[in-house]
């Protein structure tokens, strides 16, 4: 593991982790999707905190079909996307 992936991951951990304790029933799987109300997920996830937080840390632009992709992976399966998204 490179350095780059290491920063990245212990980042993008600490975004998961701020979210993911605001849903008690949500345990730390490492699955992105832990960040939002697994009983009541949102409609759309452009806009809301957790994709606002990855786009700043990151200094990306997610769209829709991207935030969709990240909510479905799994924190080491996000970090890979992101940096493909930076081109790193």
């Amino acid at each position: 593991m490179n350095d780059v992936y290491k920063i990245a991951r212990q980042t993008l951990y600490a975004i998961y982790n701020k979210h993911r304790r605001k849903y008690r029933g949500n345990s730390d799987t490492e699955q992105m999707c832990c960040m939002w109300s697994t009983n009541n997920p949102p409609d759309t996830l452009l806009d809301t905190q957790p994709i606002c937080d990855i786009e700043a840390a990151f200094n990306i632009k997610i769209n829709e079909d991207a935030a969709v992709e990240i909510y479905d992976m799994t924190l080491d399966e996000a970090i890979k996307r992101i940096m493909e998204m930076k081109s790193i």
